[in-house]
């Protein structure tokens, strides 16, 4: 059986427990803890050399870190990726913009839900908020093209863009401001086999600290 190295407030990991929810595959949890330190431990420096959350354990052993590579690996052969060429490097492009963009939201999120955000320097605050503000606005203008990000079908591009874009409210972000924005996340809504499920970082006590 798949094993899913999580931490439950990490969207990241959420995006995992999405997929794996639409594609009704059985797994077990590992909980790791990371503001404990548990990330940094070389036997989990192992399964994952940066120490983060999320990562898959195969029934053969083999191990796989990022949530956008195993995103990939998941939906390999099923819809969530296109088999054409084009198609499926349609939904790297924005897997890519994922990771170069919506992770000023994902920043500032994860400050002002831990009560870091007063602890980061104001100019760098000012920049995760501009970067958030971008991501929303380039979201924006592409989805009122198209009902899903890289074109008619749902996908794991739509799957790791709204793990983080659906919460940028709780990034002190205007998300109710970006109408096709809004759209789209009812629309990922309404997919079937969605996983409605939230863990705000309260449900860890250790959040608060620094990440070691």
């Amino acid at each position: 059986m798949l094993t899913l190295f999580d931490y439950l407030p990490s969207q990241n990991a959420y995006k995992v427990r999405l997929l794996l929810s639409h594609l009704g595959l059985p797994y077990r949890t590992e909980m790791v803890s990371i503001f404990e330190g548990a990330g940094q431990r070389p036997e989990y420096l192992a399964i994952n050399p940066t120490g983060a959350v999320p990562a898959l354990r195969l029934d053969d052993g083999r191990v796989l870190a990022e949530s956008n590579a195993i995103l990939t690996y998941l939906a390999s052969g099923t819809p969530y990726l296109p088999a054409e060429p084009f198609a499926a490097a349609k939904v790297q492009q924005w897997l890519s913009f994922e990771q170069d963009y919506v992770l000023h939201i994902a920043a500032l999120r994860h400050w002002a839900m831990t009560g870091k955000l007063a602890r980061r320097p104001a100019a760098l605050v000012a920049m995760r908020r501009a970067g958030g503000l971008r991501a929303l606005q380039i979201l924006e203008r592409e989805l009122a093209a198209r009902p899903f990000i890289a074109g008619q079908d749902y996908s794991i591009a739509d799957m790791a863009l709204f793990a983080y874009t659906h919460r940028a409210d709780e990034a002190g972000l205007p998300l109710h401001a970006f109408a096709q924005v809004s759209a789209w996340i009812e629309r990922v809504r309404a997919q079937p086999g969605f996983l409605d499920q939230h863990h705000p970082y309260a449900v860890d006590p250790h959040s608060g600290r620094e990440l070691p």
